[in-house]
């Protein structure tokens, strides 16, 4: 936005940064949100604090450096009503998770080591993030962030107490800070329509047990490596001897891994299905749907231990799950693999729509980056970082805000409600 678009919004976002900032305590700082706020979405290069200050004829380097990174406000309150108005606005046909990366320089920044780069495309010096976002065919928005906190942290205490890092803060694995954030969401009332992810997290057999535990749907992409049993399989004990353990049940032939079960089926068994308008047409390729029961050592421990908890044994039947797979046209295998725990009857053009509505949140991340300098941030701290993503994630918010709904009204703010209703997705 340039200046001018920028005035011309300002009465909208102090409206906006009334009601969002309403838990921050102070009338100063909220003013500096508004500050902040305009300074992000305002045209230039670099979004860090020292430029945008000398681009806001209020801006003051020194306030806002304060503001944002030795400031004590809490930065959860306002990405809860942040959430509270734009899962309803956007209607979210699911929550998609996934994980951003931040390169830095030096290894005082917050959380900084040697890892994967998701921005790099290899291992480097960064920072990742595990974010959560409301996702629908036309719009969607970040509802919540996790600092990923790596093993080499855990027990740095000179780097954590010059970080800032709360004592309570450990290392803990990706998925598990997915899982988390649903918990936390559903604590403000939020609850996932479907859950979506990339095979990072779908991969990971705790991850989805996690998400069925939750009562969670979900349509998740695994790799071609992930192995399965046919659906109609029935695991068979074998008889015993009366010496030695009882034998468990099983399964007698191996499971097959996805991408050979798709191959087995053969092309002719895969149809056509159109699942969107792209830029240049429908967005359309060949898909199979089958249902399964995914395997491995994980998977049937997991599965043991529900059904023990649930019904005092297992018969060694593993859970039933659909695999979708798809195979292009113009491919000579299959290219890509979900598991859905979503009813039997789910149209497969439903699971198509919900496994490719991930590419809402690439454009998120187009503008979090490039727009409102989301990976500018300058700062060391935890407040500081979380501060910054606080702040981003509401100016975001109030863009989508105007280009979905200009002249809506939003529900009315928990600091001036009269009671509070029961809000879900």
């Amino acid at each position: 936005m340039d200046v001018h678009e920028v005035n011309r919004a300002r009465a909208k976002l102090a409206l906006f940064v009334a009601d969002v900032f309403a838990s921050v305590p102070r009338k100063d700082q909220r003013a500096k949100g508004d500050c902040y706020l305009r300074g992000l979405m305002l045209d230039g290069r670099r979004k860090s604090i020292q430029p945008m200050a000398q681009r806001l004829p209020d801006g003051n380097e020194q306030n806002l450096q304060q503001f944002v990174n030795q400031s004590t406000w809490d930065p959860v309150p306002v990405r809860r009503r942040t959430a509270e108005r734009m899962v309803p606005l956007i209607g979210p046909d699911a929550w998609a998770v996934d994980d951003v990366s931040f390169p830095k320089d030096g290894r005082m920044s917050v959380a900084v080591a040697h890892q994967y780069c998701g921005a790099l495309g290899k291992q480097a010096n960064c920072q990742v993030a595990v974010s959560v976002h409301a996702v629908s065919d036309t719009a969607s928005c970040p509802l919540q962030w996790r600092l990923f906190v790596p093993e080499e942290w855990a027990d740095d205490a000179g780097r954590r107490q010059r970080t800032g890092i709360p004592r309570e803060v450990g290392h803990r694995e990706k998925w598990r800070l997915a899982l988390d954030t649903f918990d936390e969401l559903a604590g403000w009332g939020l609850v996932p329509p479907v859950v979506v992810a990339d095979a990072g997290y779908g991969q990971n057999a705790d991850f989805r047990d996690g998400l069925e535990g939750r009562g969670i749907g979900y349509v998740v992409a695994v790799r071609s490596d992930v192995t399965v049993h046919p659906h109609e399989a029935e695991p068979v004990t074998p008889s015993w001897s009366g010496n030695g353990r009882k034998p468990q049940p099983r399964y007698l032939d191996k499971a097959s891994s996805v991408v050979a079960l798709a191959a087995r089926h053969g092309r002719q068994a895969f149809t056509e299905v159109r699942w969107r308008e792209g830029s240049r047409g429908p967005m359309r390729s060949h898909f199979l749907a089958l249902r399964v029961r995914p395997a491995g050592v994980r998977a049937r421990r997991l599965a043991q231990a529900a059904a023990t908890a649930r019904e005092g044994f297992w018969d060694g039947v593993l859970p039933e799950v659909t695999l979708l797979v798809e195979w292009p046209e113009d491919a000579e295998a299959p290219t890509d693999y979900w598991l859905s725990n979503l009813p039997a009857d789910t149209p497969p053009a439903e699971l198509v729509r919900l496994a490719k509505i991930r590419w809402r949140i690439e454009h998120d991340y187009r503008e979090l980056k490039h727009g409102l300098g989301l990976d500018h941030f300058e700062g060391r701290s935890w407040a500081g970082w979380h501060h910054h993503v606080t702040l981003v994630t509401a100016a975001h918010a109030f863009l989508t805000e105007q280009r979905l709904s200009p002249k809506a009204d939003t529900a009315d703010s928990l600091s001036t409600r009269s009671s509070t209703p029961s809000r879900t997705c």
